[in-house]
């Protein structure tokens, strides 16, 4: 029975993937498009919404924007509470607001980028809801993306 627990939780979190006409599941592409509109500040397309991104002025930027280190720990942190609220949905708790606050330290040389995330849940859940809870929160796709293996594919097209 617990294997099975262990099992839909692993599974929870906005959908990362998307069923085929024949049944199986492919990992669905996410996609932005960057374009400089300033110094550093660009504005980024995803689907049909439009963020920005820019650097602090003593970075040399016209600080318009979050910087995309900061916009990574917004992806952190706004995963995680979605994930905690589609599983405490999906459960049928009614866990009112929660807040999920991310920082991390970029990694240097010969250490390792670290993340700390703090969930402010409200005090009237029981012991085994903030258990369930703190579980499935590492289980944001953000977190296991960053948890995994990465790889990248870079090319280069000249346009204009």
């Amino acid at each position: 029975m617990a294997v099975n627990a262990a099992k839909r939780i692993a599974t929870m979190g906005p959908p990362t993937s998307t069923r085929t006409t024949r049944g199986s599941m492919e990992p669905k592409m996410m996609k932005a498009i960057a374009r400089r509109t300033g110094t550093f500040t660009h504005e980024i397309d995803v689907r049909e919404h439009r963020l920005a991104a820019d650097e602090p002025r003593e970075s040399g930027g016209d600080d318009e924007a979050p910087n995309p280190q900061e916009l990574l720990a917004a992806s952190l942190a706004s995963c995680t509470a979605i994930t905690v609220e589609m599983y405490a949905k999906r459960k049928g708790w009614d866990i009112g607001r929660i807040e999920v606050e991310a920082e991390y330290t970029p990694a240097e040389r010969g250490a390792p980028t670290r993340f700390k995330l703090l969930l402010r849940l409200p005090r009237n859940l029981t012991s085994e809801q903030v258990e369930r809870l703190s579980v499935i929160a590492a289980k944001c796709p953000i977190h296991r993306t960053l948890d995994g293996e990465v790889m990248f594919d870079e090319r280069i097209e000249l346009v204009g």
